[in-house]
């Protein structure tokens, strides 16, 4: 009689976990990707005039021009990030072209990478500890390792970085978040074929860099968990963009951009094919920092001595977003706002302090 209890509360258990898996797997999922480092200028505009035929900045300014120039800003704009201005547009909606009133802005003071990364994720900038790009572990904790804190999404959160300080950023050590950034493998015992060709393959192929590997493989490793794993939660975080500006690298800046375009098409394409993200999915994409732009040669660097380093974008399309297009009216957001919104679109409640930043509405009412 007592085993038949026991086996009787064993199955009711079961039910119950399934039954709360099952309802977890119905809520919203988000994908929160940046690109280092790329302006809004370039986003909003295209090519820049002064530097796209600039021969201290490109090798074939007959090519380069050929490609990527075209008569007008919407023009330039399309053949650069044709995803982004030919699909995103009509079902999106993107902030931060300053030329048209819509601002978007960094809230911390040292416009560089770990503290923009740091703002973006947990939704509040962070002056007196985060001062510096160097490898130590994140005190704060991120919406990566909170969401992941909650039961029901234990497990369900990913991150996927070409810059290898991601691992500290998102604290990998105490949150437990996975984290396959910088030169990092696949892992597991249940890996993909695919995941098993591109732990060789990025082995084989060296980058220009040494702390960033090539963006499609930071890609590819996440499209692949995802089929895998289906995670509810997803942060990526491209490179190329910025390392390539900071070496004065015109024409790779923009070739970057274009392909990192063409990499969230098709992550995109993924989600809309996969039953478990399929019309159900909330991508919202931002930048860490701008870039200067006069004196001419400052659009390779950035820092709270570059004027207009703190000057971003964000964009959002997919689920409860609605098709704004390009925002063209006079507003001021800023990056301590993605995190709350993040968590709006994920459908969750958190546990600890609130955020600093209030969550943006993306659902015209």
């Amino acid at each position: 009689m007592k085993r038949s209890v026991v086996t009787l509360l064993m199955v009711l258990l079961v039910g119950i976990s399934s039954k709360t898996m099952a309802q977890t797997d119905n809520q919203p999922n988000v994908i929160l990707i940046t690109l280092d480092g790329l302006r809004w200028q370039e986003l909003f505009s295209g090519a820049d005039p002064q530097l796209v035929a600039n021969k201290d900045f490109v090798g074939d300014t007959t090519g380069l021009k050929s490609q990527f120039w075209r008569d007008t800003p919407e023009e330039r704009r399309a053949v650069l990030m044709p995803f982004f201005w030919n699909q995103v547009q009509s079902m999106g909606q993107l902030h931060g072209n300053r030329n048209v009133g819509s601002k978007v802005n960094l809230t911390n003071k040292m416009w560089f990478s770990y503290p923009g990364y740091n703002e973006i994720l947990t939704g509040e900038a962070d002056d007196i500890r985060i001062t510096s790009n160097r490898k130590t572990d994140n005190p704060n904790e991120t919406i990566l390792e909170r969401v992941n804190k909650l039961p029901a999404y234990k497990g369900k959160v990913a991150a996927f970085g070409s810059w290898d300080v991601f691992p500290f950023i998102v604290n990998k050590t105490r949150s437990g978040v996975p984290v396959n950034a910088g030169f990092g493998i696949a892992v597991g015992n249940d890996l993909t074929e695919r995941e098993v060709f591109l732990n060789q393959l990025q082995s084989e192929i060296p980058s220009p860099w040494g702390s960033v590997r090539l963006d499609a493989f930071t890609n590819h490793y996440a499209m692949e968990y995802m089929k895998r794993k289906h995670p509810k939660l997803v942060f990526i975080a491209y490179g190329e963009t910025d390392d390539f500006a900071h070496d004065g690298e015109y024409d790779a800046y923009l070739e970057s951009a274009q392909n990192t375009d063409g990499l969230i098409e098709k992550l995109w394409e993924f989600t809309q094919q996969d039953p478990f993200y399929k019309d159900n999915t909330t991508f919202i994409i931002t930048t860490d920092h701008g870039r200067g732009t006069m004196p001419l040669n400052t659009w390779k660097g950035h820092g709270d001595e570059v004027k207009g380093s703190d000057q971003v974008w964000m964009v959002a399309f997919g689920k409860g977003v609605s098709a704004k297009g390009e925002v063209a009216k006079e507003e001021q957001l800023y990056t301590d706002q993605i995190a709350p919104t993040v968590i709006k679109n994920l459908g969750v409640t958190l546990e600890g302090p609130s955020f600093k930043g209030k969550a943006l509405s993306l659902k015209q009412k």
